[in-house]
């Protein structure tokens, strides 16, 4: 694939299919390089992926989000996202951080708070843990010497907090991504104009409970966009 193809992996589960469809959009609908997306969908994932499910895990793609490296065949760069989320940029802006932070083997935003509530949609328990959220918007250097040890075997034994804080890795090897790359709707106040990315965590507007909250006028324009089909007169 050439080098100047952003390779997007987004989180699918088909509890929320809409939300994937409609996070893709947001991507391909601004982005000023071609776009690859692959929906990290367990359906697609079985001849590498046998991991039981974790009574925690909130999603399908709780773990399988880091096969990323893997699935590069530990080349380029991957971006991984929830599928909770909406992009309002330029996707390629997110390699700003690479200029600005070389030879990083990822990069996140490095959030530090406590989840405020202890429910989330479809009345999932929502855990705390260190470095929460971290790893719902990666970019991934999958040729960096340090994620080379991230194959199938290893997404598939090691342990949930292990890999959810990349142990794997020294601080000094993660990167950071602005936290406008990676807003928390619920958790966080008063977005300022310019976030980037809006993460719905708590749940996203296609959840009826979650109709008002910030920024559901964008994902349901972006929605609605993105279902848009010319008819003839």
């Amino acid at each position: 694939m050439h080098q100047d193809v952003i390779k997007v992996f987004i989180g699918y589960d088909p509890v929320e299919s809409v939300a994937w469809h409609t996070m893709a959009h947001s991507i391909l609908s601004k982005s000023s390089r071609p776009v690859a997306f692959i929906p990290v969908n367990l359906q697609n994932l079985k001849s590498i992926y046998y991991r039981e499910r974790d009574p925690k895990q909130s999603n399908d793609f709780s773990f399988t989000r880091f096969l990323v490296p893997f699935l590069c065949n530990f080349e380029g760069y991957g971006i991984f996202f929830d599928c909770d989320q909406m992009l309002r940029t330029d996707i390629a802006e997110i390699f700003k951080a690479v200029e600005e932070q070389p030879d990083k083997a990822l990069y996140v935003v490095q959030h530090d708070y406590q989840p405020r509530e202890g429910i989330k949609y479809l009345n999932t328990v929502q855990y705390a843990y260190p470095r929460k959220n971290w790893s719902s918007v990666v970019l991934w250097n999958c040729a960096h010497p340090s994620n080379r040890g991230v194959t199938a075997e290893f997404v598939n034994t090691a342990t949930a907090l292990d890999l959810h804080r990349f142990t794997w890795l020294q601080d000094d090897e993660i990167g950071e991504l602005n936290v406008r790359w990676n807003w928390l709707v619920g958790e966080y106040d008063e977005p300022p104009a310019d976030v980037k990315n809006v993460h719905w965590t708590i749940g996203g507007p296609y959840f009826n409970e979650y109709r008002n909250s910030d920024f559901a006028d964008e994902w349901f324009a972006e929605r609605d966009r993105m279902t848009f089909c010319k008819q003839r007169s």
